[in-house]
């Protein structure tokens, strides 16, 4: 079906990106020195929050139902789109919840401790169940004009957060990712991400208060 390769990297990075906050998360809600109140205040919240939401919304307008139509007279496969959309809608109210919570004045740090768990429990399992058995289907029923819009819808949501939510995605990753991504990019903006975006992101203490910029 596809004239080319769907290259499936920036996904898997953005997963391993949001992996790696939720081990911050974990850290910040549950370390007894350290006031939950504040992490409204953090870049690290807010950049979590924004890639996670341009990410499932992308998937949720251009991925999962162009797969659907893709995969008709499959059951078992459409079922399981359907199970991913649910399980961005049950992530997206924790998202919510948590904030809902760290809003009050005097916030329940039991309450948010169990939000925050099951954040990261929620989001952990939904990130493997999506590797696991719904982006195997990706390569077999998209074509690459298919997968391109789906990109590009991605780079869209994420707009003008780019100069910070690319040092974020590529923030860790094996430098063989590191590179695809960057290759697959406008020379502007790679000189422009090695000049000023990573090293300004670099200055961020992300999930401190005191330095959030955003």
């Amino acid at each position: 079906m596809n004239d080319r390769v769907i290259d499936l990297t920036v996904v898997y990075a953005t997963h391993d990106a949001l992996r790696r906050d939720l081990a911050h998360l974990d850290r910040v809600t549950t370390r007894a020195d350290r006031d939950p109140r504040q992490l409204p205040a953090t870049a690290g919240w807010t950049l979590f929050k924004k890639a996670l939401h341009a990410h499932h919304m992308a998937e949720d307008v251009a991925l999962w139902p162009v797969l659907r139509r893709g995969l008709t007279g499959r059951p078992k496969d459409v079922a399981l789109l359907e199970a991913m959309e649910a399980e961005h809608a049950a992530i997206g109210s924790l998202v919510q919840a948590v904030d809902a919570t760290l809003a009050d004045l005097e916030v329940d740090q039991l309450r948010l401790g169990v939000l925050a768990d099951a954040l990261v429990v929620g989001l952990a399992g939904h990130l493997k169940h999506e590797e696991d058995a719904a982006l195997p289907l990706v390569p077999r029923a998209l074509t690459a004009g298919q997968w391109d819009h789906f990109c590009r819808l991605h780079a869209q949501l994420i707009g003008l957060d780019g100069p910070l939510l690319l040092p974020w995605l590529l923030d860790g990753a094996a430098e063989a990712t590191v590179e695809r991504i960057l290759s697959s990019l406008p020379a502007s903006v790679r000189t422009s991400y090695t000049a000023q975006w990573a090293p300004a992101y670099t200055a961020l203490d992300r999930w401190s208060p005191a330095t959030r910029t955003l």
